[in-house]
């Protein structure tokens, strides 16, 4: 067999093997969402008080998700792009730096009811947090810390050495270079591994079980107050996920239309996830243009 007929048969069976992978995820999203959209409605999305009776909504768990997960967020970026900043552009290759990788490669791989344990013993139990959203938020940092951080080092090394090049040689410090070419570069990558991690903590449930609760506090929307009760902004009310929710319906069997409400739940929690995606890589791309004034 000569060269372009292998490169054809190479070609081919790369096509199937996609094609394969593609067909697995259509399949999946297909069936949850050709299940459980007939069963979305406005009440389902905006009841919160009859979750656990027949005809109950999720709004609560919701909310909840989407507090964690910018929470989680917020606590885990900050420190994971100063780790991939210092990895990519100021660690030296040695000894030191591969353990510190190697270290992140392997937490990266713990089973999250692994990390859900910890995160009960130390910030449930220990720290006294209880059952409550900040204990989640804590424990999901440490299961997001990894993989964000790969993912941001990953992104900056991308960035072609000459723009570093050009950037010092115009005068620039190393941080003002970093700051002003390396990371507006290196942009999508980033936005890229923010999306990964947030669909990780956004379908988390296991660590969660152990460390946010699996039931919320009762939620007044009109109370804004952080320190009170009753706050949705309050971090110390445990907190249930729709995640957590599915598992919960489908496990104890306290609510006569489990199958319904989990399939509709299911659902929304791809949905909100393709949303979120969709939105973030528009934004990143906006931000992309503006910061290298790229088309």
């Amino acid at each position: 067999m000569d060269a372009k007929k292998r490169d054809k048969l190479a070609t081919v069976i790369i096509y199937i093997l996609v094609g394969f992978v593609v067909l697995i995820l259509a399949g999946i999203l297909g069936n949850i969402l050709i299940t459980g959209i007939p069963h979305l409605s406005w009440h389902f999305l905006s009841s919160g008080a009859s979750s656990y009776q027949a005809g109950g909504g999720v709004r609560d768990q919701l909310f909840n998700s989407i507090y964690l997960l910018v929470l989680t967020t917020i606590i885990s970026l900050p420190i994971a792009l100063g780790a991939a900043i210092y990895l990519a552009e100021y660690a030296k290759d040695n000894w030191i730096t591969n353990l510190i990788r190697t270290t992140i490669q392997i937490l990266s791989s713990l089973p999250s009811i692994v990390v859900g344990l910890f995160g009960y013993l130390l910030f449930v139990v220990q720290f006294g947090f209880g059952f409550s959203i900040i204990s989640g938020a804590l424990a999901l940092t440490f299961f997001n810390l990894p993989i964000l951080t790969s993912n941001i080092e990953e992104a900056i090394k991308g960035v072609p050495q000459d723009q570093r090049e050009a950037g010092l040689a115009l005068g620039l410090s190393n941080w003002k270079t970093i700051r002003g070419i390396v990371l507006p570069a290196a942009l999508p990558g980033i936005l890229t591994g923010i999306i990964l991690s947030a669909g990780r903590i956004f379908g988390e449930a296991a660590a969660l079980i152990y460390t946010a609760g699996q039931s919320g506090s009762t939620i007044n929307y009109a109370d804004w107050n952080p320190f009170s009760p009753t706050s949705p902004l309050n971090v110390m009310r445990p907190a249930e996920t729709l995640a957590v929710h599915i598992w919960k319906v489908n496990t104890e069997g306290i609510i006569p239309d489990a199958t319904i409400v989990s399939a509709a739940t299911s659902a929304l929690l791809v949905i909100v996830v393709i949303v979120f995606n969709l939105g973030a890589r528009y934004l990143g791309n906006k931000l992309y243009r503006k910061l290298t004034a790229a088309k």
